[in-house]
């Protein structure tokens, strides 16, 4: 089944023209469409109504695009694609830092907005339909369910993360550099800077460090980052 045949996808933005054109594109894929209109709402729908994946804009009243993905982070890792007019690094990093899986800066086009959603939606099911479960010691990765289980205990991460980590266990103990984390996670043609490999990483070790294995990731300086010991 391609990844937007039932997608749910949650459109987050204040001004209403925004939310259609993105709506029509979505559709048009082949993807349901909620619209909201601010942060707070958005907060409260992913919670009721458990979408696929969150398009926010950034710049919003009531709660702004940030402080919504932390409210949505405390309890849910449900991707999330940041849609903004800043074109700042800073901004994009401190989005990353939050737990986004994607950026996209206005003005945008429907068309490549649709083959971003779909890519996050690939990686967060898995991309290739394998259900063999991925074992690296303690660490297990169930691609189809997306589930993550370290020492036993449920690792919640996003499309990203999780990504990121199954990229690590292929690589069967390999140093990988951040391109090639880049090019195994986003593709050839991604345009993401190390910066943002980084804040997912960061991420991810602060997650694991609450289960006791901080070092689940580990930095080759000079080289890149591999597996660490994956043992309780």
């Amino acid at each position: 089944m391609a990844a937007s045949a039932a997608s749910h996808v949650l459109v987050v933005d204040d001004d209403p023209n925004i939310r259609e054109v993105i709506a029509i594109a979505l559709e048009e894929a082949g993807m349901q469409v909620t619209e909201v209109e601010n942060g707070r709402r958005a907060v409260t729908e992913v919670g009721r109504l458990a979408p696929d994946i969150v398009i926010m804009d950034v710049g919003m009243p009531e709660l702004d695009g940030f402080d919504a993905c932390r409210a949505i982070r405390r309890s849910s890792a449900v991707p999330l694609l940041f849609l903004t007019a800043r074109d700042e690094e800073v901004n994009r990093v401190v989005g990353f830092e939050l737990g986004a899986d994607d950026y996209v800066c206005k003005p945008f086009s429907p068309r490549e907005l649709v083959l971003r959603v779909r890519a996050i939606l690939d990686r967060a099911r898995g991309g290739r339909q394998d259900d063999s479960a991925l074992r690296a010691g303690d660490l297990v990765l169930e691609p189809l369910r997306h589930v993550c289980t370290l020492g036993g205990a449920a690792l919640a991460l996003t499309g990203t993360e999780f990504a990121i980590l199954r990229a690590f266990v292929e690589a069967r103990g390999r140093v990988l550099s951040r391109d090639q984390l880049i090019r195994a996670v986003y593709g050839s043609n991604s345009q993401m800077s190390d910066r943002t490999v980084d804040s997912h990483i960061r991420n991810i070790r602060q997650k694991a460090a609450v289960l006791g294995f901080a070092e689940v990731i580990e930095t080759v300086h000079g080289v890149g980052l591999k597996l660490g010991p994956c043992r309780a």
